[in-house]
């Protein structure tokens, strides 16, 4: 892994049936082998990015009574406001604030016989004082929605897949995930930890990050790299359910945020691009199969095979006030793998 990641020009799916395959060669490669790289060509604006951004910055900007008025420990869904240092990564503190946001759907209260994973599904939890924050948040989710769509089908096709294989997967109600994320500076006590070394749940992650910097992605040795911001694209990486999707051979990779020295502060948006939390992730039948290492093992972080059951486990250990208050039953549970 070099020090910058490979660029990726989505434009070129439809330019054309060489641009294509060089897309396609280019895209198996970063996939393969890095499991990160920058998005360009996507086609979303900088009057979007930066509608988006002005609303962000004007949720951070609200007197922390205000921003606290809708902590996630007001909702049994994990979804609204946590103030820096209460998510977790790896055990440890991250030292963030952020808004957590998903698709727009009643409480889903599950029964004594259904998946507790089914309590990530309710409304969310909006400041009553900032309406565009709303329009702004809803409206970015449905864009990258559609980016991440294309994205996924030319991915597939990169590595000799159906590109429509998982198109089922997330018919109906995706869990689409959106984090409005400030880091606003390093900690009292100097840890460094903006948040900790972490790979993604679900399929693809679309990240927009500002100019500051910060985000560091594990190369092959151990070692972690910067990704310096480019301005105009997204950081893409692959999730866990792609490594599971393909026995190993595309790449769910490690990664951090250092902290902003002194009082600087940094944001970044997240958009997760999940399936529905019932669906149960097939191996991906392609031709280069043969050559898949396996998928990676940790026995402090089993995988499955059902999308919903590795969702609930991470928001379970990241959020462990909203656990407590809401779910102890599914505590004992976490990390547990169920058939």
């Amino acid at each position: 892994m070099n020090n910058e990641l490979p660029v990726i020009d989505l434009s070129a799916a439809s330019a054309g049936p060489e641009a294509r395959a060089r897309l396609h060669e280019a895209l198996h490669a970063a996939a393969r082998d890095v499991g990160f790289f920058h998005l360009t060509g996507h086609g979303v604006t900088a009057e979007e990015t930066a509608g988006l951004m002005r609303a962000m910055r004007a949720f951070f900007a609200l007197p922390e009574a205000d921003r606290l008025a809708i902590s996630n420990l007001n909702s049994p869904h994990f979804r609204g406001y946590t103030r820096t240092g209460d998510e977790r990564t790896g055990g440890s503190q991250d030292w963030r604030d952020q808004l957590d946001i998903g698709a727009e759907r009643a409480a889903r209260v599950p029964g004594p016989e259904d998946p507790g994973y089914w309590w990530l599904e309710g409304p969310n939890q909006w400041p009553a004082g900032l309406p565009e924050l709303r329009t702004a948040a809803l409206g970015w989710v449905e864009r990258l929605s559609s980016v991440a769509e294309r994205l996924l089908h030319e991915l597939l096709a990169a590595i000799g897949a159906p590109e429509d294989f998982y198109d089922e997967a997330f018919a109906d109600r995706p869990h689409l995930h959106l984090k409005l994320v400030r880091y606003p500076g390093s900690a009292p006590d100097g840890a460094g930890q903006g948040v900790g070394a972490h790979k993604d749940y679900g399929f693809l992650t679309l990240l927009l990050q500002d100019e500051v910097g910060g985000l560091q992605v594990e190369g092959p040795d151990g070692e972690f790299i910067d990704v310096p911001p480019l301005p105009g694209a997204f950081v893409i990486n692959l999730g866990e359910l792609l490594e599971v999707a393909t026995d190993g051979y595309l790449k769910a990779t490690n990664h951090r945020v250092v902290s902003p020295p002194g009082n600087r502060e940094r944001f970044s948006v997240p958009f997760f691009y999940n399936p529905r939390l019932d669906a149960r992730i097939e191996p991906v039948p392609f031709p280069h199969a043969d050559r898949a290492p396996g998928v990676t093992q940790d026995a402090g972080n089993p995988l499955f095979a059902e999308y919903g059951r590795n969702e609930i486990k991470g928001w379970l250990r990241a959020h462990p006030g909203v656990a407590r208050k809401y779910h102890p039953g599914l505590l004992e549970d976490a990390g547990t793998p169920v058939a």
